[in-house]
Order: C-alpha cells, then sequence, then structure tokens
C-alpha cells in the first residue's frame, strides 16, 4: 500500500513558495510515497519534481476554466487557462489523462462552481476530490461525497498544500498502480485519511503572492 497526497503545489504556482527539495524531504518524513503535483495553470514543477523524486509523482494541473477549476491528472501537456470546461476536458482525454474536479463545493461558499457538477459536465468526469485539507467546511467534504456516491466516482483526497508542513494533512491509502487506469481501480479500493487545516494558512498563500519570486 501506499500514501497519496493527491493535490498539493509547489513554487511554481503564483500563490506557494515551497521548493521542490523542500518537498521531497516533507514527503520523506512523513511517509508519503506518492503524490499528486497540481499547480496552478503549469506542468512545469511536476515535471521538473518527477525527475527528482525517490517516488511517485503524478503530473497533474489545477487549471481555471471559464466555470472554474477542473484539474488534470497523468498529464504531458500543459493546458492553458480560460478555456471553457467542456474544452478543457476534451484536451486533458486527449493525452490520456484523467478528470477530477477539486474541492466540487468550495473552500468557502462563494467558490461553488455550479456548472461543474451540472449533468454535461459531470459525465466525462473520472474522479472527485472528497477530501480537501483547507476546504474549511464540514459539509463541503460530506457534499463531495454524496456527489461521488451518486454517479458512482472514486473519490481522492489531498491537502492543497501550498507550505511544506501541510504537505500529507490528507491523503489516500491504496495499492500501488502503474498507469491512470490502474489508479481509478487502486483508488477504488483506497482509504481516505485526512485533517482539516487551519484556516490562518491562506494568509500564507496571500503573502506567497506579495513576494513571489519564480524558483
Amino acid at each position: 500500500m501506499i500514501k497519496a497526497d493527491l493535490h498539493i503545489h509547489t513554487c511554481y504556482s503564483p500563490d506557494c513558495l515551497t521548493p521542490l527539495e523542500k518537498i521531497i524531504d516533507q514527503c520523506l518524513n512523513k511517509e508519503i510515497n506518492c503524490l499528486a503535483v497540481a499547480d496552478h495553470n503549469t506542468i512545469e514543477g511536476a515535471l521538473k519534481l518527477k525527475e527528482m523524486a525517490p517516488f511517485t509523482i503524478i503530473v497533474a494541473e489545477e487549471i481555471m476554466t471559464s466555470s472554474g477549476e477542473l484539474m488534470g491528472m497523468f498529464l504531458t501537456q500543459e493546458i492553458p487557462r480560460g478555456l471553457s470546461a467542456e474544452e478543457t476536458i476534451l484536451l486533458i482525454k486527449s493525452q490520456g489523462g484523467l478528470v477530477n474536479i477539486p474541492h466540487p463545493f468550495g473552500r468557502w461558499p462563494m467558490d461553488d462552481s455550479k456548472k461543474l457538477i451540472s449533468p454535461e459536465i459531470i459525465s466525462q468526469v473520472d474522479l472527485i476530490e472528497a477530501f480537501n485539507s483547507r476546504a474549511p467546511f464540514s459539509f463541503s467534504s460530506s457534499r463531495a461525497r454524496q456527489l461521488a456516491q451518486k454517479y458512482s466516482f472514486p473519490t481522492s483526497a489531498g491537502s492543497d498544500a501550498h507550505t511544506p508542513g501541510e504537505i500529507g494533512k490528507a491523503y489516500v491509502e491504496m495499492p500501488e498502480f502503474s498507469n491512470a487506469h490502474d489508479f481509478l481501480l487502486s483508488l477504488s479500493q483506497g482509504r481516505i485519511i485526512g485533517h482539516k487545516s487551519s484556516p490562518l494558512i491562506h494568509f500564507a498563500s496571500t503573502w506567497a503572492r506579495l513576494r513571489k519570486h519564480r524558483c
């Protein structure tokens, strides 16, 4: 079994300062041996970390569509921001990737992107993020689980870490996998373990935006 934190950020996100080397150190300390690196609108950091890390890295991207954020997983090419959800999904699928809806009911009530959970979009999704450590309200996770159950989707979990200390706050204990198809099968057998981060952690993201520099 592996411990997979399926949503983290690196210094290649505009609101994160965590260097790649520090991410590896934290994972080794916390016995996290699989990461989905989902920087905002780029896969550059994920590709570099995949070359460096002594454990499994899923190249992902948290993509801002015109209807809200989608996560592409198992990507080989970066997907531009600002496209429609339908166009974004098409680009993810065209490279053999998986479509995930991160925090589908928002970290905050006003973030609820209703179009992403409409029947037209949800029919093209592969999995749902059912636990996000940065989601401050319990109803966000419970509604996400209900959505996944309604459509029989596998569920993922992630810390959504933007700082080193958040890594491993949430993870899925699951069998090992070798590709995207195996990942979904393993995820369906997984067990989510998660703890909420303090809402104050969002100040770290704001600070990172203010003093951002490329790593």
